[in-house]
């Protein structure tokens, strides 16, 4: 008797969006149209928590943008680009921390 495979469960995701993958979600969605200026983007986008690492991390956006260099972005891809290191310093520092470790450890 040869033994079932496994069924797929298309309830839960197969794959955890944060940073720069997330946000894109997000831009998807908006009216937004560049050049744009941080606080329309903020605004566009009533301001989400976005994840940053796949344990459940997260920053407003508009505190990410605050760290940026500039405050207007000429296209979506100039302001993902700005802002990719922005949440990988989050979560590199959030993975250092002890709260970080213990969530890695977790299986959830």
């Amino acid at each position: 008797m040869a033994a079932r495979p496994p069924q797929q469960d298309s309830s839960s995701p197969d794959a955890v969006e944060f940073g720069i993958a997330a946000l894109v979600g997000y831009l998807d969605h908006a009216d937004l149209e560049y050049p744009a200026t941080s606080d329309e983007i903020v605004r566009a986008l009533g301001d989400p928590d976005v994840p940053y690492d796949g344990s459940g991390g997260s920053v407003a956006l508009s505190e990410a943008m605050e760290a940026l260099p500039k405050r207007t972005f000429e296209s979506e891809s100039e302001l993902l680009d700005l802002l990719h290191p922005v949440f990988e310093e989050y979560r590199v520092s959030a993975s250092g921390s002890i709260l970080g470790r213990i969530r890695s450890i977790l299986p959830f």
